[in-house]
């Protein structure tokens, strides 16, 4: 009893060991936004690649492609590619009669936005040679504020070659889950790498929404992640090969989240088990990093790793406290009492978070102020069922499925506009 008892502390002491400095991110992000910098002024004279992967996407890539022509940016300095990966729909004819330059892909052995990101990069690199000086990644389901380009640009100009953007939502006040994917990235996004970025240390892709130099492209030649979190394993690895990866908050963009627990389940399943792969491949240079001070690897260590592990020992090791002491003739409610704080615990930490990201991106929310404050409670009942979740993917097979998107941006944008108008 008494052993349970101790690592039960063990595991709480741990888990604020590991967690404490993503706290202490927090008022320096704050602080970070107050003094807002200008970046360096731009000519817009670089030429761009926008690579965008899509399997039948027919609902929404119009709306990507229109805010892509929408830009600030010189359009003839901005070339648009799509992957039409495996499509059974009309996403390529879409796509073309919305002036990209379309390839079909098709390839039912190696399915999975990797392995579709490489063909593209090396057609384009069949096509037309090294005329570029970046690339940016987006989903079929991103739209972008009309100075999404220029600003990257302008940050592209202080010397980084690799950078990532403000993440917001299409469809956050659609329900708890929505709302539980849009919060973390949201506080991604401002407290993880705004703070990052402040602090001089590296920041992390997430997914999509990011840009990434020439210099990048040859020295990784081509696209040769193929985990199931491929922008992860993207960001370790140049993590660990010394790029500092930047951050424009003045880059913003919106994507679609899920809303069925189902397609939640089986996304985040997903994750965790492409966390797992990247664990496996990456997990020894990560620790060597730390071992040698390297900052920024063990930030990346404790964003993959650490926190399901944590959980799930801690529930262990509380349920196994609550039956030895209803074993030892405890009665029920004092041997649950533990396993209870520790859940109160969980919950009030989480919704501390969520708060503290809501009221600081509370003009970035595009949804009525009563669901901004309702799922500012349901966040922690989110963040829970990865619990599950991570129990499950360290067993299951896990393979890549796409996610379906029908969620329309423009009445977004449409409000932004009357708002700032």
């Amino acid at each position: 009893m008494k052993l349970l008892e101790y690592f039960n502390a063990a595991v709480a002491v741990v888990f604020f060991a590991c967690y404490l400095y993503q706290f202490i991110y927090i008022p320096v992000a704050l602080a970070a936004k107050l003094r807002r910098r200008e970046s360096p002024p731009t000519d817009m004279s670089d030429r761009y690649a926008v690579l965008i992967c899509a399997r039948n996407e027919a609902a929404v890539i119009s709306e990507l492609l229109e805010s892509l022509r929408a830009q600030s940016y010189p359009a003839e300095n901005l070339t648009v590619f799509v992957i039409a990966d495996n499509c059974t729909d009309a996403t390529a004819a879409i796509a073309r009669e919305n002036g990209a330059i379309v390839y079909e892909r098709y390839n039912r052995v190696r399915v999975g936005k990797g392995y579709a990101l490489d063909e593209l990069l090396k057609n384009i690199e069949r096509d037309f040679g090294n005329v570029f000086s970046g690339y940016f990644v987006f989903d079929a389901d991103n739209i972008l504020e009309p100075d999404y380009i220029e600003q990257m640009d302008r940050t592209f100009r202080e010397g980084y070659d690799i950078i990532t953007s403000y993440r917001n939502s299409k469809n956050y006040g659609d329900n708890w889950i929505s709302a539980g994917y849009a919060l973390c990235f949201l506080r991604e996004s401002r407290f993880l790498n705004h703070a990052r970025q402040a602090l001089g240390t590296s920041c992390s892709v997430t997914g999509t929404g990011f840009l990434f130099s020439r210099r990048i492209l040859e020295k990784q030649g081509g696209w040769p992640f193929h985990t199931l979190t491929e922008d992860t394993e993207f960001s370790v690895s140049h993590i660990l090969d010394g790029v500092r990866i930047g951050f424009c908050e003045r880059a913003v963009f919106y994507d679609e989240q899920p809303v069925s627990f189902r397609q939640s389940w089986r996304q985040r399943m997903r994750w965790v088990k492409g966390y797992l792969q990247v664990i496996r491949t990456h997990g020894k240079g990560l620790l060597n990093g730390m071992l040698r001070g390297r900052f920024a690897c063990f930030d990346m260590s404790m964003t993959i790793m650490p926190a399901f592990v944590l959980s799930l020992a801690g529930l262990f090791s509380g349920t196994a406290l609550a039956a030895a002491g209803i074993l030892n003739g405890e009665d029920i409610l004092s041997a649950l009492l533990p396993l209870a704080q520790s859940a109160v615990g969980a919950y009030m930490t989480l919704f501390v978070i969520a708060l503290a990201t809501t009221l600081s991106e509370w003009r970035h929310i595009m949804t009525d102020p009563r669901k901004k404050l309702l799922h500012v409670v349901t966040f922690p009942f989110f963040m829970f069922t990865y619990i599950p979740i991570s129990f499950c993917a360290v067993f299951a097979k896990v393979t890549w499925k796409p996610i379906e998107h029908r969620v329309s941006g423009r009445a977004l944008l449409d409000a932004k506009g009357r708002r700032a108008a």
